[in-house]
């Protein structure tokens, strides 16, 4: 198990993704290389000072760092020296099996696309997010690479989103939806009526249309829509959690009998901001391409980076993408006789 992380595009600077490293290897002892991807000069000594010695780390110089700033499209084609470009040659040269980055996310894949190109059969690649929901937790895709689909590429998202809930989540008969504004079939979109009408013809465990306030109260395992629609979904969740701490934190330390309160909670408080803190998932994969390819957040720490690493071997150790072949090849078969 070889990975390649780049450690230059994150908000927080390189040193905490170095940290994150330390703990993923601590963690995984089947990982062989953790090739560290950035400006060497720079990164050796921060290794040094954040107690990185492991044998198993490998430095692997980029020359440039292509930041959020950067077009991606217009970086990817001028900042070919980039440590985001160079973790993912590490990919397609077959040196890494897994490629992380918490730089740009359109740069990561239009980058992802090009260099490693996609599945035999598929469309689109796709950003697939675990989200957490009353008792355990979804899949949503896509969650932000392609705003714009057909109904045959929702029909391929959800596809992989359930290889991917199986392998990662352990259900064995993933629940699909299409995310609409309504159960009835007259609901939704041209778009999405034509996907399930797609998806139900599939081998898949389809259950129609769900409605947003299905995704956390465990009406589905997989929840499928365009990019759209998904980034916005995942972007209000996110404020909401905020919204809900920042709550909590100020009712709860309004006066000393709420404090006390608030202590003798404390233990399933802590459970609760864990099973909401999105690090816990480690990042999104970008399912579809040769290879693995994660994004982490801009600003993730090193716990986000840790549990990305042990979902990128995960990943790599359950071969997703021969699942996601053999899986794409017999719903396009599926479709393509009805």
């Amino acid at each position: 198990m070889r990975l390649a992380v780049d450690v230059m595009g994150g908000d927080l600077g390189p040193t905490e993704l170095l940290h994150g490293i330390q703990l993923g290897l601590a963690a995984d002892s089947s990982i062989e290389t953790i090739y560290v991807v950035g400006k060497e000069a720079e990164l050796r000594p921060l290794a040094q000072q954040a107690g990185l010695t492991d044998s198993r780390v490998a430095f692997h110089h980029a020359g440039e760092v292509l930041t959020m700033e950067d077009d991606p499209a217009l970086a990817v084609r001028r900042k070919k020296d980039s440590s985001l470009l160079r973790a993912l040659e590490l990919v397609r040269d077959g040196k890494a099996d897994a490629a992380i980055s918490s730089g740009n996310t359109g740069a990561l894949v239009a980058g992802a696309t090009f260099r490693l190109g996609r599945l035999e059969g598929v469309k689109r690649p796709s950003f697939a997010c675990i989200m957490p929901s009353r008792t355990g937790a979804f899949v949503l895709l896509d969650a932000g690479a392609n705003p714009e689909c057909t109904p045959e590429i929702l029909l391929q998202f959800a596809v992989m989103g359930s290889v991917y809930s199986r392998a990662m989540l352990g259900i064995e008969k993933p629940r699909v939806g299409v995310l609409s504004n309504g159960s009835e079939e007259s609901k939704g979109t041209d778009l999405t009526r034509a996907a399930v009408g797609l998806i139900r013809k599939s081998h898949l465990n389809c259950t129609g249309y769900c409605e947003g306030f299905e995704l956390f109260t465990d009406g589905v395992d997989v929840a499928v829509c365009d990019g759209f629609v998904g980034n916005l979904v995942l972007k209000t969740a996110e404020g909401l959690g905020k919204t809900v701490g920042y709550l909590l934190r100020t009712e709860l330390t309004a006066s000393p009998l709420r404090k006390f309160g608030a202590i003798l909670a404390s233990g399933g408080l802590k459970r609760i901001k864990a099973r909401m803190n999105p690090e816990t998932y480690g990042g999104a994969p970008v399912l579809g391409l040769h290879g693995s390819v994660v994004k982490i957040h801009g600003s993730a720490r090193r716990d986000a980076l840790k549990n990305a690493i042990l979902q990128s071997a995960r990943a790599v150790n359950q071969r997703l993408n021969d699942e996601i072949v053999r899986e794409i090849a017999m719903a396009n078969t599926a479709v393509s006789t009805l």
